[in-house]
Formats: C-alpha cells, sequence, structure tokens
C-alpha cells in the first residue's frame, strides 16, 4: 500500500468515526421530526380523528421505521443516528459500485462526508437517510438488470424503488426514471413489446388508476392542497425558482446563507446565492447532459426527474437535495484537476474553502452532540431550550422562560439517547 493511499483511507476512516461520534447526540428536534412521532405516536397509542397527526400527509414509510423500533424497545436516538450512518455509508458505496473506476473513490467521499447537509441530516431523526439508502439501492438493481436482463434485479428494483416512495414523495421521480429506464432499454423492441405484453400493461395500467383513485389513501391529494395553500399565500413560481438556485448555492459552497449574514446584508447574501446557484446548475446540467461522460443513463434520467420536481415544490430547505447530492459529487469526481494555472489556482481555493467549512460543520456539530448545555441554547436556534434543559437539568436554565410544549417535552424524554 503506497503512502499517498494510506493517508487517504486514515482521512476517511477519521470522517467515519467523526460520524459515529456523533450517534451520542440528544435527540435533535425538527418541525417535520415531530410530526413523524406524532404520527408514530398516533398509530401506536390512538388519537382523535380530527387531530393534526391523524390528518398529516406525511408518507407512512419513516414513520413505520420508528414504530418497529418502538416495539423492539430500542426507538432511542443514538439508534436513529446509527441506521442514518449505516444508510448513508450503504449508498455511497452502491453508488461507487454504479460508477466504478470512473470516479476519484477519495474524492467523492471527501465532497460528500464534508457536506453540511449530509453532516446535518445524519444527525436528525429525519426520512431523507432513509429515502436516499432506497432509492440508490432501487437505482443500483436496475443497472444490474440492464446488465445482466435478470428480472429478479428488476423486481427488486421496483420494490426498493415502492419503499422510497413510502419514505419520501419525491419518490415519484425515482418512479419516472425507472419507467423511462425500461423504454430506454427496450426502445427497439417498444412495439412488438406492446403487442406481446399486453396483459402486463394492462395490470401497469390498472396499477397507474389505482394510484388516482387511492391518491387520498397515498398522500397525494394532501400534496395537492399544500401547494395551492402556499400560492394562495403570495408564493409564486418565481420565487420558488429564487429559493431552489439559493439551495444549491449553499450546497456547492458548503455554507448555509445565513452564515453570511454577520458580514453582508441579507438581501445582498440572497442575490449572490442566486446569480452563483444558476451557475452551479447551469454547470450540473452541462455535466449532466453535454459533456462526455460515464453516468449510467439510469442515473440521468432520475437526476433529472429529481430536479424538476424541486423546482416546482414550493418551499424552501436544502435538505430536499440531500438524496442526490451523492450522485452530484460523483459526477464531480469524474472530472480531472484544471491544468492551465489559473485554473488549477482557482479550482484548489474554492475546495480549500469547501473542506475548511465542512471541517468547520463537523467539528461544531461534534462539539454540540457531546456538550448537552450548549446544544439545549443552540439547537434550531434555541426553539427548544427549555424543553431540552427541562429535561437534561431539571428546569430551564433561562430565567425568560415562559413556556414548555408538553408534546415536545415527552418526546425528548421517552427517545433521547
Amino acid at each position: 500500500m503506497s503512502r499517498k493511499t494510506l493517508i487517504y483511507r486514515i482521512t476517511i476512516g477519521c470522517l467515519v468515526f467523526l460520524y459515529l461520534l456523533n450517534c451520542l447526540t440528544p435527540l435533535r428536534l425538527h418541525v417535520d421530526m415531530l410530526r413523524y412521532f406524532a404520527i408514530k405516536d398516533c398509530v401506536e397509542l390512538g388519537c382523535p380523528p380530527d387531530s393534526a397527526a391523524a390528518k398529516d400527509y406525511l408518507p407512512w414509510g419513516y414513520t413505520g421505521l420508528l414504530l418497529f423500533l418502538s416495539k423492539l424497545g430500542i426507538l432511542k436516538s443514538f439508534v436513529l443516528v446509527l441506521i442514518n450512518c449505516i444508510y448513508l455509508f450503504s449508498s455511497l458505496y452502491l453508488i461507487k459500485k454504479m460508477f466504478g473506476d470512473t470516479i476519484n473513490t477519495f474524492f467523492f467521499l471527501l465532497l460528500i462526508l464534508l457536506n453540511w447537509t449530509s453532516l446535518k441530516f445524519v444527525m436528525h431523526p429525519l426520512s431523507e437517510m432513509q429515502y436516499l439508502f432506497f432509492s440508490v439501492a432501487s437505482l443500483y438493481l436496475f443497472q444490474r438488470y440492464t446488465d445482466t436482463g435478470k428480472i429478479l434485479f428488476l423486481l427488486g428494483s421496483v420494490a426498493l424503488g415502492g419503499i422510497a416512495f413510502l419514505t419520501r414523495s419525491v419518490g415519484l421521480a425515482l418512479a419516472a426514471a425507472l419507467v423511462t429506464g425500461l423504454l430506454w432499454q427496450f426502445r427497439k423492441e417498444l412495439i412488438a413489446l406492446i403487442r406481446k405484453n399486453r396483459i402486463f400493461l394492462s395490470v401497469i395500467l390498472l396499477a397507474v388508476v389505482g394510484i388516482v383513485i387511492f391518491s387520498k389513501q397515498l398522500g397525494l391529494n394532501h400534496y395537492t392542497g399544500v401547494f395551492n395553500k402556499q400560492f394562495k399565500e403570495g408564493v409564486t413560481i418565481l420565487t420558488i425558482i429564487k429559493w431552489h438556485f439559493t439551495e444549491w448555492s449553499e450546497l456547492c459552497f458548503n455554507l448555509s446563507i445565513v452564515k453570511l449574514i454577520p458580514f453582508i446584508s441579507y438581501e445582498k447574501a440572497k442575490i449572490l446565492f442566486i446569480v452563483t446557484g444558476i451557475l452551479f446548475f447551469a454547470g450540473f446540467i452541462y455535466l449532466l447532459f453535454f459533456r462526455k461522460n460515464k453516468i449510467p443513463f439510469i442515473i440521468k434520467v432520475y437526476l433529472l426527474f429529481y430536479a424538476v420536481l424541486m423546482f416546482n415544490w414550493p418551499f424552501y430547505d436544502p435538505r430536499f437535495w440531500v438524496p442526490v447530492t451523492p450522485f452530484v459529487a460523483a459526477m464531480i469526481a469524474q472530472l480531472s484537476f484544471p491544468v492551465k494555472r489559473l485554473g488549477r489556482i482557482a479550482a484548489a481555493v474554492f475546495l480549500a474553502g469547501y473542506l475548511l467549512s465542512g471541517l468547520a460543520s463537523a467539528g461544531y456539530l461534534t462539539y454540540t452532540s457531546l456538550n448537552r448545555e450548549v446544544m439545549a441554547r443552540t439547537h434550531a436556534n434555541g426553539v427548544y431550550r427549555n424543553e431540552y434543559e427541562t429535561v437534561f437539568f431539571g428546569k430551564p436554565v433561562s430565567d425568560t422562560a415562559k413556556h414548555i410544549d408538553p408534546f415536545v417535552l415527552s418526546v425528548i424524554q421517552r427517545y433521547d439517547r
């Protein structure tokens, strides 16, 4: 083993250890995380049919995991973060298998393991990592199907794709990609396939009709209502597009826009991140479709459908892109370092900033994971401080504490590490 390879392995090993160390974090609360736990309690313990949890439209997949762990008696923060780590590491392994030797493995892993969204949302009990794993596994099996023609791989791909859809409704992009992949795979035989498989196609048609009929049970009607509500409250298409370009800058700079506020005004930061986000996304499209590459076709169409859905999603949050950032990192890891001096300097400076920002995020998150006092005071900008401190220290430390949410308090008491 060369010295260079040894250094690479030690570096990645240290990052993996850092992720696993954060399994010791207190339960990291989030608005959507509390909704998942409320739905879990509703199913497991019962709730009024007109309660918010009973009417919640979040998909069932992640709630199913919470219920399963609850029945085993191991629904704790440590276990949830450990499962997220397993989801992430397994996904990165499968993506590496899909791209093969076309990518620089060390660079690929470095980009993802030091991305602030990967770090943050591995530590949160949310559905992103579960969706990432099942969607990647579905795409991997589909690629295996196209390579071998074995129907079992296709059936496995569809089954895992179904779990991904039940985890997050953006799995519609995955379903569209799998269908497109099949059409592409059999593009020459498509007409003959239709003629010879009328029964099979009829079953697919019935499945589509079933989705429409049972759209309410699947939560699709709720999402339509959410879209309508957002637009009625003043959100415009232009606003949504600006949001998502800003998210791209946050991912590629490896920096949340709020970190710029001490240095420039929020309005100037928004303009900067929108402009750079347009450039980053244009670069993504160029790498995906115009530059010569060895990206599997199924990944290309999946990323395209996912991006189309996200640019129509009327909410702002960089975590929505977490399930596709490893693919983007793999695309970047296919590139060679610039040859020209100016290009090399620019790339080195940008990469150094990206990695330093990632190290800062990793250090801060680990510090808060191991320091309950700081965690209680700073997590989610202190929104849940009173509840955290009541559980950790017996009472709120802040003299201004006036309200404690009983449900939030209950969740921390039951499911903290």
